[in-house]
């Protein structure tokens, strides 16, 4: 690590050991995004949980309110709060980045991230279209008071909002993976330079 060239810092290789710092934590760019997704996420399965089953005047059992689909509503509930989990580990994990020493663990690290990001992208990609879908054929006998349709049509708004704030935190990960990358070589580039030649 003392070997870096200076100012250089692959997803805080350069910090590595060093104090954490609340303040410069906050204000990167991936952790705005990370807490952005987390908020999102919450939207989605707290409209969902709270207001997404209604009844009509004339029943006592709460159906869907994506057109009486239970799997539309369970599907928001579930990805919901399991983007809700994956954020908060990425977070944990974005904290403790710097006090990782090894290049190559770090490597791992934002491989993991890249495949998270881009899997819950794809995950929001589907639930957009599934729940859009669903509110669209949604039948007006079956909700007639239209209870909870702001809540219907604000987890289809955030599904839509989560699929480009994943994909950004993919976008932010395969650079940092870059520089990862370059930082490792740089280091077998110099560990070759200082091994003195055999006489």
């Amino acid at each position: 690590m003392d070997g870096l060239m200076p100012g250089m810092q692959a997803y805080g290789a350069g910090k590595a050991g060093g104090a954490f710092d609340p303040l410069t934590f906050i204000r990167q760019p991936q952790t705005v995004l990370r807490l952005v997704c987390w908020l999102f996420s919450i939207v989605i399965f707290g409209c969902i949980a709270n207001e997404g089953y209604v009844n009509r005047p004339d029943e006592i059992e709460e159906f869907c309110i994506f057109n009486r689909n239970q799997n539309a509503c369970n599907y928001a509930v579930g990805m919901g709060s399991l983007a809700f989990l994956s954020c908060a580990a990425f977070l944990v994990l974005d904290v403790y980045f710097p006090q990782i020493s090894s290049v190559k663990d770090r490597k791992k690290a934002v491989i993991a991230d890249i495949g998270v990001s881009a899997f819950w992208a794809f995950v929001w990609f589907v639930g957009f279209c599934f729940l859009a879908n669903q509110w669209q054929v949604a039948k007006p006998e079956d909700n007639p008071l239209k209870a909870g349709a702001d809540a219907a049509r604000a987890a289809v708004t955030f599904s839509f909002f989560s699929i480009f704030t994943w994909g950004a935190l993919t976008l932010f990960s395969v650079e940092r993976l870059k520089r990862v990358s370059f930082e490792e070589e740089y280091n077998k580039l110099c560990t070759q330079q200082s091994t003195p030649p055999l006489a």
